[in-house]
């Protein structure tokens, strides 16, 4: 049973999210400011945050940044529930560090169909084994990222996209295939965000002047090479 946390100040919608979410069979907890949910993420094993953008504390863009600095929760899947329903503001959430985000008010049935998909995109990344090729080493459990024997800083959507096309080498994804396997097929944001993050994964590799496996196919796509010398 995967336990959800509903960070969310307005206690009819907290109380309306926990019991439909626990007529899935998840269980959940609670919490009404942003620092209560650290505290809870400090003491709790947690598979998923619901989080609310605008809390009475802090706002759940800052939040994130911090939930992210905690040990092992770097990649703790994150969805926003917010009433910024306008793509820059998705953007910047996603940018920022969450997985998801739905626009309140929220259905019910999609909120589970997306908490499903982001559970299963999470145990994607839980595998044992890590992925080898030449210098470049990621470790789906510990969330590392290794170039030369040196632990790389990477963000949480450049690591899924990355693990995503190392485990698919030399197979060319064009935009919209990126978006539905990285981000999910409910995240309605524009395609060139792929391109945002493709560059952002470039620049890591660069000063290892590793930045040509992460090619661009003229009219078709991106791909992992993973036979550059």
């Amino acid at each position: 049973m995967a336990t959800i946390l509903i960070v969310e100040d307005d206690k009819t919608i907290l109380e309306m999210l926990s019991a439909s979410l626990k007529t899935k069979q998840y269980s959940t907890l609670e919490a009404n400011t942003g620092y209560r949910a650290l505290s809870v993420l400090g003491s709790n094993t947690v598979d998923l945050v619901l989080l609310d953008w605008m809390l009475p504390d802090i706002d759940g863009i800052k939040l994130i940044s911090k939930i992210r600095k905690l040990s092992g929760l770097q990649y703790l899947p994150i969805m926003m529930l917010t009433a910024k329903s306008g793509e820059e503001d998705k953007v910047k959430g996603l940018d920022m560090g969450a997985d998801d985000y739905m626009t309140k008010p929220v259905l019910l049935k999609e909120l589970d169909a997306r908490i499903r998909s982001l559970l299963r995109r999470s145990q994607g990344l839980t595998t044992n084994d890590d992925l080898i090729i030449g210098n470049i080493i990621i470790n789906p459990t510990q969330h590392l990222l290794t170039i030369n024997s040196h632990i790389i800083s990477i963000g949480s959507t450049e690591f899924r996209l990355l693990h995503f096309l190392m485990k698919n080498k030399d197979r060319v994804f064009d935009r919209s295939q990126l978006l539905d396997e990285v981000w999910g097929t409910f995240v309605a944001i524009d395609e060139r965000t792929v391109d945002v993050h493709i560059l952002r994964l470039r620049k890591i590799f660069k000063p290892h002047k590793l930045d040509s496996h992460i090619q661009t196919i003229r009219n078709m796509g991106y791909r992992f090479n993973s036979n550059i010398s």
